[in-house]
C-alpha cells in the first residue's frame, strides 16, 4: 500500500468508493432509506464538484494498492476530520489506520491541539480504538431523514 497526497484527478474514484462503501459497509447500522439519504446515486455529480473543492482546500490523502485507490481521508486546517473511507473490498487491512496515522502526523506538524470528527455508528469503534472519545451522540438530517452519528475528539500530544 502507498499513501500519497490527494490530486484532483482522484475525484471520480473517491466519490465512487464513498458511495460503494457507504451502501455495502454501513448497511449493518443504517436502513436503506438512511443510506440513500447519506449517499444518493442522484447526487454523484454534485458531490464530485463540491468534494473537488473541499478536498483541494483540505489536508487530504489517498491510499493506493496495485494502482487503485482503496481509501481516502481529509481534514480541514482547524483539525476537523471530514472523511475517512476505505473501499468495501479492502476493509480490515490496516488502510484506515495508516491513513489516520498520516493525518494525525500532519495535524501535529500544524500544531493542532486536537482532531474532531463526526463518526458514523459503523466507524465509532474504529475511532475509539485510535484514542478518540465520544463527546456526544447526535442526530443529523439528510434529505429529511435522520441519522445517528457521534461527535468525537482526540487530543494530540505535541511532539
Amino acid at each position: 500500500m502507498f499513501i500519497r497526497n490527494y490530486r484532483e484527478a482522484d475525484i471520480d474514484s473517491i466519490v465512487d468508493l464513498f458511495y460503494g462503501t457507504v451502501h455495502a459497509v454501513n448497511k449493518r447500522d443504517y436502513s436503506r432509506e438512511q443510506l440513500d439519504a447519506w449517499a444518493s446515486a442522484n447526487d454523484l455529480e454534485e458531490r464530485r464538484e463540491s468534494w473537488r473543492a473541499s478536498l483541494s482546500r483540505n489536508i487530504a490523502f489517498v491510499a493506493e494498492k496495485e494502482e487503485r485507490i482503496v481509501g481516502f481521508t481529509d481534514m480541514n486546517r482547524q483539525g476537523y476530520l471530514d472523511r475517512l473511507f476505505v473501499h468495501k473490498d479492502y476493509q480490515g487491512q490496516g488502510i484506515a489506520s495508516a491513513l489516520i496515522s498520516v493525518l494525525e502526523s500532519e495535524a501535529r506538524k500544524s500544531n493542532l491541539p486536537e482532531i474532531t470528527t463526526n463518526a458514523s455508528i459503523t466507524a465509532k469503534p474504529f475511532f475509539e480504538s485510535k484514542g478518540y472519545r465520544v463527546v456526544r451522540s447526535q442526530i443529523v438530517e439528510r434529505k429529511g431523514v435522520e441519522l445517528v452519528n457521534y461527535k468525537m475528539i482526540k487530543e494530540l500530544n505535541p511532539q
